[in-house]
């Protein structure tokens, strides 16, 4: 799955550096109406000319979308819950059809959008999303929220922060298995046995190259070593700006002295935490350059792993896999231990995030 920066090079970096665009999201998201190596082709052609207008040309090959153009008008006079029941409506999109060239990864069944600007759906976002659809009785729009995910599992590896070909590199904080766990409450424990691949790829996907740590290398990927096992953090396999926020990644990397690459890592990795941004991943809570995403074992992404860990060994038990239920039950002790031993502070009485690097508890 390509980018949108690599699909359309050139034209796509000169768009976000052109600033006639307030938001760089809204040229991730353009739709091309032509083929797109032949947008790309024109573009490299027609630049060269004395009169080229970059903006009449971008509105000829390519749909933007708008922010805000459903229509919808608030209803005042109703109660809040029936305001929410009225948006589902709204914010549901239909199982996608493929466009070449787009940024938007398809999904076979319909889901829930947040709305605005965002008209994609999001990780961990969406089992906030389906909370309220389990109140609404929408079971139906759960489950296939639940396929959609279990598909981009398959398909991807992982499930990305969102269904946009931009987002491939990061995940956000692994609420899949509550996902299911919801699900399994509305139609039942044989859901777990149904969803036990696609939970065991996240567990993999989160757990990469654990065995390739040593002394020498404490942290790869997204996991850590510790004393006594391996815990994780936030990570991206890119070090580049990110496409939708192109033009802000370059301008934060100038204005400091540290080697854009990391910098670039560390805010990649906060938008996998979903906490992009807190004070939480930065050094000076008023410096965004000063973020250091990737020095951090975060409690809340560890917790939800041990919650994951949890639900492999009821999947498995679901499943009749007794010597793989035993592993996951193994695996949940040791995760446990180590939260209490990693992220407990008895001054403070609060489970806080760990810098693995200074061997500390952060201040927030």
């Amino acid at each position: 799955m390509q980018t949108p920066e690599q699909i359309f090079e050139e034209l796509f970096i000169d768009m976000n550096k052109s600033g006639l665009w307030s938001d760089a999201k809204a040229i991730a998201d353009a739709i091309p109406t032509s083929p797109p190596r032949a947008i790309l082709e024109s573009y490299i052609i027609e630049k060269k000319q004395a009169d080229f207008d970059l903006w009449a040309f971008a509105n000829l090959h390519f749909e933007f979308q708008q922010a805000g153009e459903s229509g919808f008008k608030s209803d005042t006079s109703k109660s809040p819950q029936a305001h929410i029941e009225t948006l589902w409506e709204v914010l549901q999109r239909k199982a996608d059809e493929p466009q070449e060239g787009s940024s938007l990864i398809p999904l076979q069944h319909p889901y829930i959008v947040p709305g605005g600007r965002f008209n994609e759906i999001y990780y961990w976002d969406s089992y906030f999303t389906m909370l309220g659809l389990q109140v609404s009785n929408r079971t139906d729009l759960i489950e296939g929220m639940v396929k959609n995910f279990a598909y981009l599992i398959s398909e991807v590896g992982y499930i990305p922060n969102g269904n946009r070909t931009y987002f491939i590199g990061r995940s956000q904080p692994p609420f899949f298995a509550l996902m299911v766990s919801l699900l399994a409450k509305q139609l039942g424990d044989k859901i777990y046995a149904d969803y036990l691949i696609p939970l065991e790829k996240e567990y993999t996907f989160w757990m990469n190259e654990q065995h390739d740590l040593s002394r020498n290398k404490k942290a790869l990927s997204r996991v850590v070593r510790v004393n006594n096992g391996v815990l994780n953090r936030y990570w991206d396999d890119s070090d580049s700006p990110r496409p939708e926020m192109y033009i802000n990644d370059l301008e934060t990397a100038e204005a400091t002295d540290r080697e854009p690459k990391q910098l670039f890592r560390d805010l990649r990795a906060a938008c996998e935490s979903g906490w992009d941004f807190s004070s939480r991943w930065l050094r000076n809570p008023q410096d965004l350059s000063t973020i250091h995403t990737s020095e951090i074992m975060p409690i809340d992404l560890n917790c939800l792993l041990y919650f994951l860990e949890i639900t492999l060994a009821k999947a498995n038990r679901q499943a009749g896999n007794t010597g793989k239920r035993r592993q996951y039950d193994s695996k949940v002790n040791i995760r446990k231990n180590l939260i209490l031993e990693y992220f407990w502070n008895e001054e403070n009485g609060f489970f806080m995030d760990y810098d693995f690097v200074k061997k500390a508890h952060k201040d927030v």
